[in-house]
């Protein structure tokens, strides 16, 4: 008796062709990690395959079935990809969060949609296609996070130096630049502790991202379970390396702070956004307004554990003028942030922002789908308030010029270790070190990000 002859699925992570992001840096990639839930979703009589820009160039392998994951700025590719499926007939799926803030321009160009989170929604569209009756438009809740299934991390390209996992999902904070909260919910959700190490205990990774928008939450109720989850690290010896995502009051509590950099915590991206009250007023981080005073004090304690602090700037809010560029560069630079992520303002569909640029007439690139590839933080696609859109951009290359100097990168580097000391000399010689090479590297990461190779680059960055 022959045996029945598999479905294919067909998952494809695509790369802006443009702009890279961060792509360009084999450390600065991490798996997509939505299409290994899709395909653990998948029924086991389906043939799985990922098909990975940020490391092969697209070709085009037969399927059944194609799924596609994209942020706004790979959305373009995703649709050009899917059309080269659609010619052939054979039925393509888009997912993730462009999607799901986007799905009326997403049917378009896709057979199907998935909005919302996919453990929900993928397995009655399996259903659905296997019966030949796949609709345009499936709709996935907010999951319940016990007894998910693991994702693929098997099928990843293996040169993937991080492996990606998450502990909780959603996010109270709203803050008017991000999505999150309307595709995750406003109310964090936990996976039970014991799932998430026996996840991180199965990935063959040193390095781990936890990708969690905050990974201690707001609350008792967040902060032990992160607790939880960093003391079973350690008492299952799982010697992982770490970082993840937090707010301001990961650096409140001792306990939590030696229990992360036990379980191999060497650095936490914090979203600091601005030094001045105006301009967090205006994105709505009235978590680090209360706080705005204790910023050093928040880093000090971070840096007694022996953990980096990345710190993440917006330029261009609503209150920015160019000296004020010029002094968040300079807060940069004197503050004990480490290393620092520096980014344009970028009103992505989903968020506040977004809603409000529109109704206030002060988007530039408005020839969607194809501007959505310039919306990936680096251009100014939006009027700002105080300035000009070429003085804003002619600004950020001066200060991305200076910021990101090879000097200005080492200084820091030392001034992370000198930060790190202890009377331990162990630790600070061990996970000290770790946490400077963490952050060395980083900013390493975003030189060659943001400014490239040549000046070519950097004014191909900023066209209008």
């Amino acid at each position: 008796m022959l045996e029945k002859k598999k479905k294919r699925l067909l998952l494809i992570n695509p790369i802006n062709p443009v702009d890279k992001g961060f792509v360009v840096s084999i450390p600065g990639r991490y798996p997509p990690l939505g299409l290994g839930y899709v395909a653990a979703l998948t029924p086991s009589d389906w043939e799985v395959y990922i098909l990975d820009e940020a490391f092969k160039p697209f070709a085009f392998r037969d399927a059944d079935l194609v799924g596609f994951t994209a942020f706004t700025f790979t959305a373009p590719r995703a649709y050009e990809l899917a059309a080269i499926y659609r010619e052939r007939g054979i039925p393509t799926v888009l997912g993730g969060i462009h999607a799901s803030m986007m799905p009326e321009e997403a049917r378009q160009y896709m057979d199907a949609v998935v909005i919302g989170e996919a453990e929900s929604a993928w397995p009655q569209l399996i259903a659905d296609f296997e019966a030949g009756q796949m609709k345009n438009e499936y709709h996935g809740g907010l999951t319940d996070l016990k007894n998910l299934v693991k994702p693929r991390h098997d099928l990843f390209h293996p040169d993937y130096w991080f492996a990606s996992i998450f502990t909780t999902r959603g996010c109270p904070s709203n803050c008017s630049f991000c999505s999150v909260t309307s595709f995750n919910g406003a109310k964090q959700r936990f996976r039970p502790v014991e799932e998430v190490l026996d996840e991180i205990a199965m990935v063959k990774q040193k390095l781990i991202f936890f990708v969690d928008d905050n990974i201690i939450g707001y609350g008792t109720e967040a902060r032990e379970h992160a607790l939880a989850i960093f003391k079973g690290m350690a008492e299952r010896k799982l010697d992982k390396i770490w970082f993840s995502q937090a707010s301001l009051n990961f650096g409140d509590n001792d306990e939590l702070l030696q229990a992360a950099s036990n379980a191999g915590c060497r650095m936490i991206l914090l979203g600091i956004e601005s030094e001045k009250a105006e301009q967090l007023k205006s994105a709505h981080k009235n978590f680090n307004l209360k706080r705005l005073d204790k910023y050093s004090t928040t880093f000090r304690n971070i840096h007694k554990h022996n953990i980096a602090v990345l710190g993440t700037f917006i330029f261009g809010l609503d209150g920015d003028n160019k000296q004020a560029l010029y002094q968040r560069a300079e807060y940069i630079l004197r503050s004990e942030v480490d290393a620092y992520q520096t980014t344009i303002l970028t009103p992505l569909p989903g968020t506040t922002l977004y809603k409000q640029m529109v109704e206030d007439d002060r988007l530039l690139k408005t020839n969607f789908p194809a501007d959505w590839s310039s919306f990936q933080f680096f251009r100014v696609n939006f009027k700002p308030k105080s300035m000009h859109p070429v003085e804003l951009f002619e600004t950020m290359v001066d200060i991305w010029s200076h910021i990101y100097r090879r000097r200005v990168i080492e200084w820091k580097a030392v001034k992370t270790f000198w930060n790190m000391r202890s009377w331990n000399l162990q630790l600070w010689f061990t996970r000290g070190w770790q946490a400077t090479l963490w952050a060395y590297h980083t900013n390493w990461i975003y030189r060659n990000l943001i400014m490239g190779k040549s000046k070519k680059n950097r004014i191909r960055l900023g066209e209008q």
